[in-house]
């Protein structure tokens, strides 16, 4: 007999970093706080082995179970395999930092298993280093991830620079900084803005836009109802309305191989009639709405007018 029944859906959790990142210090904690996984059995894919190893048989004890994967075992066939063998109700996944996203996200998983959040652990005192040397990989789990936690954080930290680079390519993901001893600290490192968000009005300079972004994707509160003036570059994706484009530059983000185009929506009755790369001069009001890509709220421009203008000195901007 047929039956048309979906498969229980299976919470996927994936963990990403570099050596010594935390990553495996943080799955330990997790894994043996019983309110995590409530008993469901949980089986753990550890794509490689750093300084901290896991306690197997408390692990067990809490009906988790681990398994081992290098580059010829992670594939399609391992993983329907492990998924008969265990038949888990959740599945988490360390994956190694030095293998390329690209790798995990062709594989075609069991029917069910659904990720459901990425985390991206930084080791502060090294993140630097990291960009300089292996620019893409490290972009690319941040652009990837949900959740970015820095850890080993101290007074020399720079918290606002890196939450800047951060919201530069990943404007959804939950940063958080973690002190050497654990404890939490987002606070008191924020951003110099150059202009007065006081103001029911805001004229950017064109180099103040990138600051802009940054503060108003992370505060869009801060900024409803407040009129604002800017000069920025059109683009237009295929997916938007005639009267929707996007007035934006490109910006420097954490590494200088690596430009990104980053803007807000805008709403304009005569948005038609601009074309891509025309540089405008665009004033309007702030307002915000749901963004299904980023699993949240953003700001939105509403258009007040919408002038043809030079282009900027500098076409790049930056965070700072």
């Amino acid at each position: 007999m047929k039956t048309n029944e979906q498969p229980k859906e299976i919470p996927m959790y994936i963990f990403m970093g570099f050596l010594d990142s935390g990553k495996t210090k943080f799955a330990n904690e997790t894994l043996l706080d019983r309110s995590f996984n409530d008993g469901a059995k949980t089986l753990l894919l550890v794509c490689e082995e750093g300084e901290e190893e896991y306690d197997e048989k408390a692990l067990n004890k809490n009906n988790i179970f681990i398994e081992y994967l290098d580059e010829d075992t992670l594939n399609t066939e391992k993983l329907l395999e492990l998924s008969k063998k265990y038949e888990p109700e959740i599945v988490l996944m360390e994956y190694n930092g030095l293998w390329e996203l690209d790798r995990l996200f062709n594989i075609r998983v069991p029917k069910g298993w659904t990720v459901v959040q990425v985390i991206s652990f930084v080791n502060a005192s090294t993140y630097d280093v990291y960009v300089n040397n292996m620019k893409k990989i490290i972009i690319d789990e941040i652009r990837n991830a949900d959740m970015i936690i820095f850890n080993r954080c101290d007074e020399n930290t720079t918290k606002s620079e890196y939450r800047k680079s951060i919201r530069a390519v990943n404007r959804r993901a939950q940063v958080i900084f973690e002190n050497k001893d654990g404890t939490v600290d987002n606070g008191g490192d924020s951003i110099e803005l150059p202009f007065d968000v006081e103001s029911d009005r805001i004229e950017l300079e064109e180099e103040d836009f990138g600051l802009f972004y940054i503060d108003a994707a992370d505060n869009p509160d801060k900024y409803l109802g407040k009129t604002i003036k800017f000069k920025a570059m059109v683009h237009k994706p295929s997916n938007y309305k005639q009267n929707e484009f996007v007035p934006g530059r490109f910006a420097m983000t954490c590494c200088a191989a690596d430009i990104a185009f980053i803007g807000f929506k805008c709403y304009y009755e005569g948005a038609k009639i601009l074309k891509d790369r025309d540089w405008v001069m665009v004033e309007g009001t702030i307002d915000k709405e749901f963004y299904p890509e980023f699993e949240g709220e953003g700001p939105v421009i509403k258009a007040t007018s919408v002038a043809m203008t030079d282009p900027a000195e500098e076409e790049l901007v930056y965070f700072n």
